[in-house]
């Protein structure tokens, strides 16, 4: 079973994210699936959690996923307030939007156990290919390349299904462009 932890602030689209890899996970990748979030009656700016099961066989935990192989910022900001490390695997993914370089973010937030991370200017796609900062598909993208969680067709039908049509194509580009950024950085 794959467990993915997603760590956003409301509006982020963390649960959106999560709900999309689930998607692309069950309906196009032919694998059982879950996705649901964890927060209260937090507002716009606040910490939520996203969560996704991925697995062969069906799932019967519905519990909060606590150990898991990816962890997903949405906001490098939650990584002062919470503790998103806590529980990644040694052989994990943690996957953060942030623009510093490894050295810097490794030297500004305590991450030195973390194996393999992954760091993206989220935000900066999103703003270049949205025209908004709402990270969610660029970040999915992101994790789609580095930790091989669904196939990326499976991704853009996803957000193909799950998003209105005027916001699909531009979400599909976000997803592609953060995908491709990463296999990129992985080949050198």
């Amino acid at each position: 079973m794959k467990e993915i932890r997603w760590h956003g602030r409301g509006g982020n689209g963390a649960f959106t994210a999560a709900r999309l890899l689930g998607l692309a996970a069950s309906v196009y990748g032919g694998h059982y699936a879950q996705a649901f979030p964890s927060f209260g009656p937090e507002r716009r700016g606040a910490p939520v959690l996203g969560f996704t099961r991925i697995d062969d066989v069906v799932i019967t935990d519905h519990s909060q996923i606590v150990d898991c192989d990816c962890v997903i910022v949405l906001d490098e900001t939650l990584i002062d307030v919470a503790d998103v490390l806590k529980g990644l695997r040694p052989d994990g993914v943690m996957v953060s939007n942030s623009s510093r370089s490894e050295v810097e973010f490794r030297k500004t937030f305590d991450c030195a156990g973390v194996k393999n991370l992954v760091l993206l200017d989220g935000t900066s796609i999103a703003l270049d290919v949205l025209q908004s900062p709402i990270v969610n598909t660029v970040m999915l993208g992101a994790a789609v390349a580095a930790a091989d969680l669904v196939d990326i067709g499976d991704a853009e039908r996803a957000i193909g299904d799950l998003m209105p049509k005027a916001l699909a194509g531009k979400n599909k580009d976000a997803l592609r462009t953060a995908y491709k950024k990463v296999k990129a950085m992985s080949k050198t």
